[in-house]
């Protein structure tokens, strides 16, 4: 009786499994949109902050140089601004070695106007100031030299100051960021993953061989000429 008994109450652990559903076919884009946005999150929140600092120096033409020429010089100076000589005069304001300000600055330049500016990144806004005016002092000194050949001479347009505010993404904007690609990432895997190749194959099957059980066109017009021969 008693196992009559055990027999007839419900096993409520394969109900359990039965309510279990697979998860839907779209899953993998709100999962990769959640990894992206706290691996945006995250990396904004313990990446330290990074300033940025700009100058601005000029290219004046002398009186009988063109504007034009003055232009082109301000093109080539700015190519030279981050060159081994330009950066060894301007390592001792700077207080940083060559190698590492090297990669702590970088130049732009205008195709309209003969302006440089110059932009140094630290970690320090002070620093980021000092570098962006060691390099911009630095260049002024050496291509000035060269002035009198040249008809061109740079000054110094706009000094460099310590920013009050960093450069680099703050944590909200890194976490959108993040959210984005994650959200970009699940929507190629669910264009490129297998089982929706394999599907869209066994859909395309029964039509390739319902295609391919119809006899050719040739075999069917000489199976008529055989019948009317008959």
């Amino acid at each position: 009786m008693a196992d009559t008994a055990d027999q007839k109450k419900p096993d409520h652990r394969s109900e359990r499994k039965r309510r279990l559903l697979p998860p839907p076919a779209w899953w993998p884009l709100p999962a990769c949109a959640l990894l992206g946005l706290a691996a945006g999150g995250a990396y904004g929140v313990l990446k330290a902050p990074e300033y940025a600092a700009t100058g601005y120096v000029v290219a004046v033409p002398n009186e009988t140089t063109e504007p034009a020429t003055a232009l082109g010089f301000a093109q080539a100076y700015g190519r030279i601004a981050t060159s081994s000589s330009t950066l060894a005069y301007a390592q001792p304001r700077a207080g940083i070695d060559a190698r590492r300000l090297r990669t702590q600055v970088r130049t732009e330049t205008s195709p309209d106007s003969p302006m440089i500016a110059i932009t140094g990144t630290s970690k320090s806004p002070s620093e980021a100031a000092d570098i962006a005016n060691a390099v911009a002092d630095a260049l002024t000194l050496t291509s000035n030299q060269a002035a009198k050949n040249t008809g061109v001479q740079l000054l110094l347009f706009n000094q460099a100051v310590a920013p009050s505010e960093p450069a680099s993404p703050s944590a909200p904007v890194s976490g959108a960021v993040g959210l984005c690609a994650g959200g970009l990432l699940g929507g190629l895997w669910l264009l490129a993953r297998p089982g929706r190749r394999r599907q869209e194959t066994d859909d395309a099957l029964p039509v390739v061989e319902e295609y391919a059980s119809l006899p050719a066109q040739g075999e069917h017009s000489e199976t008529k000429e055989k019948e009317s021969v008959r």
